[in-house]
């Protein structure tokens, strides 16, 4: 960002590369959208409600308040019926954009100081009847709080490793965190929305990991 804040982390794991876009913020690692070359994307609020959620099957769009607007599938899932996709684009912020075309089309466009980059993040996953995703892990209110807990207290250690290498200076403030926490607290947020949890505890779990 102009702000010298890092927006957009390309990495690999293993087989799979992930993309990440953070949040314009010095203090925290906001994750404002995360894409996966295995077909599974999911772009977040600012306040970290989930806002589009992509699957190998197809996607959802959400509002605010958690209702679901638009619903589709990706049309290499025939035969047979589909809701198709109308092309989607929202803006994280005001520099960061998204848009949705089709499966394997999906831009993040990065407009600063009149330049531009954009990047493909879609990919082409075809499904078999006999290979489907498996159903997300349901975890109880205490795991879910546990893993939160865990993750927060890793990157507190973190953080405490930079004060300690930068002692007399704000250098430590500008550090990202690791990969992996960055990572588990993703994951957390998505087990979050496939339990059946109440929204309050949802809603502090979310807090939690993106304190």
């Amino acid at each position: 960002y102009p702000s010298g804040n890092l927006a957009i982390i390309i990495t690999q794991q293993k087989d799979q590369l992930i993309c990440i876009v953070q949040e314009d913020e010095l203090r925290t690692t906001k994750i404002r959208a995360l894409f996966q070359s295995d077909g599974r994307s999911t772009c977040y609020y600012p306040n970290g409600d989930e806002w589009i959620n992509m699957s190998i099957q197809g996607g959802q769009y959400l509002d605010q308040a958690g209702n679901r607007v638009r619903r589709w599938m990706w049309p290499n899932l025939s035969p047979g019926p589909h809701t198709p996709l109308s092309p989607i684009f929202v803006s994280l912020n005001r520099y960061v954009g998204v848009r949705i075309l089709a499966q394997d089309k999906i831009f993040i466009s990065f407009l600063a100081m009149g330049r531009q980059a954009k990047f493909n993040v879609g990919t082409k996953v075809q499904v078999s009847a006999d290979s489907q995703l498996p159903p997300p892990a349901r975890l109880g209110e205490d795991e879910l709080l546990l893993l939160a807990f865990r993750v927060r207290i890793l990157q507190l250690f973190d953080r405490m490793r930079g004060c300690l290498t930068f002692p007399s200076s704000e250098q430590w403030n500008k550090m990202q965190p690791p990969m992996y926490l960055m990572t588990q607290a993703v994951k957390i947020l998505e087990l979050c929305m496939a339990a059946d949890i109440s929204e309050e505890l949802r809603s502090s779990i979310k807090a939690i990991v993106n304190a």
